[in-house]
């Protein structure tokens, strides 16, 4: 008895020990990576603070530093988000609903299904390269900002859908057996019973796909958008650039003053993008309580 007792006490502490060893291994991991970006933030910070003023964000880009600002990258971000966001909610959400209530579960349901996960992860460049063979040259729609814009949706589009098929299946299953109970059809499950009740989750990872393609410069290289534009677009067609293919323009630089507009650049840039993050998580608590 007393050898088994010795026996269990040394087990537990041999665990413990190894519960301390790698909790201080992942406490080291995890400094590693908030040291790393707190000194590329500060860095940035105290080379682009000093470029945002007034005519940062009034001023289009020019050939002389002290003259550049980022009004047309970011009318054109803007631009791009306003086409991008309505065209991928609406293929994604309806194909995600498509995915879990509608089609059958079989071999080529489970196909299509793995073919979507897999795209989720597939190199942003691969995207640019198939918006450039097929809005660019196969559709004829040019370098323009619809080109961008369609591309861009393209690579939101199998996160979009993932999510929200995670969103729509942690729907319980009663929900749906008690709208069918009480007479609804199908459709009207899911449009006032599912949806209403998985809103959250797909507008969560929606905002989320969004700010990754706003942040995203290697498809839009690959589909023309423009590295210097004097103007803003003026309809869909017109020539583009956005905030990243900017910042990538005055980094490529040699000139200090170029660096420093490129480090305000990024602040807009992180500012954006964690204010569409924020939003992510208030539309999420809005529709969570709501359920």
């Amino acid at each position: 008895m007393n050898l088994l007792q010795d026996a269990n006490r040394k087990q537990i502490a041999n665990r413990r020990k190894a519960d301390v060893v790698f909790h201080g291994l992942f406490i080291f991991a995890t400094s590693i990576g908030i040291i790393a970006l707190m000194a590329l933030l500060v860095n940035i910070m105290m080379d682009g603070l000093t470029r945002l003023n007034f005519d940062f964000f009034t001023s289009n880009p020019s050939r002389l530093a002290s003259r550049a600002g980022m009004k047309t990258a970011i009318v054109g971000s803007i631009y791009m988000v306003l086409i991008m966001a309505p065209i991928s909610f609406i293929v994604g959400v309806g194909a995600a609903i498509y995915m879990e209530e509608y089609a059958k579960k079989n071999a080529f349901t489970r196909l299509i299904q793995l073919n979507i996960s897999t795209l989720a992860g597939v190199p942003s460049i691969v995207y640019g390269i198939l918006g450039l063979t097929i809005f660019v040259q196969g559709l004829a729609f040019g370098r323009s900002l619809l080109s961008g814009a369609l591309t861009m949706t393209l690579l939101v589009l199998p996160i979009i859908i993932v999510s929200a098929q995670e969103a729509i299946r942690a729907v319980p299953r009663a929900r749906r057996d008690a709208s069918f109970a009480l007479g609804a059809t199908k459709w009207q499950t899911v449009s006032r019973s599912v949806l209403p009740s998985s809103m959250a989750g797909i507008l969560t990872g929606v905002i989320l796909a969004l700010s990754r393609a706003v942040g995203e410069t290697a498809p839009l290289i690959m589909v023309g958008a423009a590295t210097y534009v004097a103007f803003l677009p003026e309809s869909i067609m017109d020539q583009y650039t956005v905030m990243p293919i900017q910042i990538f323009n005055w980094i490529s630089r040699p000139q200090l003053a170029f660096h420093e507009l490129a480090a305000a650049g990024i602040i807009v840039l992180m500012v954006l993008l964690v204010l569409m993050n924020i939003s992510a998580i208030i539309l999420r608590n809005k529709y969570s309580k709501n359920v």
